[in-house]
């Protein structure tokens, strides 16, 4: 029997790939240079962007056992200290009081450094009154943002939303009205503020972008100021009320200390000479309240010192290990964006003229399969 030589693998002929580029390189070039002029406009009319860069380590107390339960579980891959426990926060959840809406709130209306302002002014105030929109805000607007524009015109003004007034107002809690303008700025400014956490090793590094270098730095001072004050707050919460209701009841016993100790003083001032029994067990009544309220107040005092120390120990402190500091140099590129412009209208070319030829060869061979 004679046998049939194997038939041969069919792989890529690079000689075959390289002569159809070439073929194709007035393709190329014109899709190329069509990109180049694109990525000059864009790297012409970018934004500059600056970056700012603090990395924080909290000190959060911990008791003897459950830092041992913590470290033995660690050591399993069990994470115990997430969330909240024992009246602190974990710093897992500090990020979510980055991106929460009355933390950006705080930031927008913080007053900041802007090269177009004569004075500091919220993000809020420029955005909304100062800030002009670029010409690639423009483009973009019309192209890709066109159909939003469209829907917008169609739909008109939305009326801005105003929480009725009518009835009590009994303090309690209430939900928060946002309008259009400061609805955008708080998108703005949660891109731009970001905070991450390592699990591992426990230190914060908190992010912030802007336009320009001394208004970023200024945000990222203000944002790291306004999360140790949040953590804080929350921290001494409990310690502060009890502080509070024992200041109070300080002020009262003492009060009513001193009341005690001017009438026993007055009744032992006319009582010098006089030595009925009736005055001397009036004397005593009085002592004796006197002295009740006298180790109250004693006791009180103990207390009031001790709340005033555990607010203090709840106190978080924020170690810095890098401090805030203004930008020299903007962490965009124009050279990078005109260089990643034109890398895409290289590959844009080459995929357009192999794709003609094998879309070609894909057709001649269907067509003589369906023959």
């Amino acid at each position: 029997m004679y046998n049939m030589p194997p038939e041969e693998e069919e792989g890529i002929d690079i000689i075959a790939l390289l002569k159809s580029l070439w073929e194709g390189r007035k393709t190329i070039i014109i899709c190329t240079g069509v990109f180049v002029v694109l990525g000059l406009v864009a790297a012409l009319t970018m934004k500059r962007t600056y970056s700012v860069t603090t990395v924080m380590v909290p000190q959060v107390s911990s008791g003897g056992g459950s830092s041992s339960l913590s470290s033995l579980a660690s050591l399993a891959g069990i994470n115990l200290s997430s969330g909240a426990t024992g009246g602190e926060l974990a710093p897992v959840v500090y990020p979510q009081i980055v991106s929460s809406v009355p933390f950006r709130r705080e930031l927008i209306n913080e007053p900041l450094h802007y090269a177009e302002a004569d004075s500091a002014v919220s993000m809020l105030t420029y955005y909304t009154e100062i800030a002009k929109p670029s010409v690639m805000d423009g483009i973009l607007k019309y192209t890709v943002g066109l159909p939003g524009v469209i829907m917008g015109a169609i739909r008109g003004e939305k009326e801005p939303l105003v929480m009725p007034t009518d009835g009590a107002d009994d303090g309690g809690m209430k939900p928060l009205v946002i309008g259009e303008d400061e609805e955008k700025v708080l998108k703005a400014v949660g891109n731009a503020v970001s905070l991450a956490v390592d699990k591992k090793d426990g230190y914060l590094t908190l992010e912030v972008n802007g336009p320009e270098p001394i208004m970023t730095a200024e945000l990222a001072l203000k944002a790291q100021q306004l999360l140790q004050e949040e953590v804080t707050r929350f921290r001494v919460e409990k310690s502060r009320s009890d502080l509070e209701y024992i200041q109070a009841r300080y002020d009262e016993v003492k009060k009513e200390t001193e009341l005690y100790q001017e009438q026993l003083a007055s009744v032992t001032d006319r009582s010098q000479d006089v030595t009925t029994t009736r005055a001397r067990i009036g004397r005593d009544r009085i002592q004796a309240k006197y002295n009740l309220s006298n180790s109250i107040f004693t006791d009180i005092a103990k207390q009031l010192e001790q709340a005033k120390m555990q607010v203090k120990m709840d106190t978080p402190v924020f170690t810095i290990i890098q401090p805030v500091a203004v930008p020299t140099q903007p962490s965009n590129s124009r050279a990078r964006t005109l260089i990643v412009w034109t890398f895409l209208g290289i590959v844009l070319g080459c995929g357009i003229v192999l794709g003609k030829e094998y879309w070609g060869k894909f057709k001649e061979q269907f067509s003589n399969n369906n023959g």
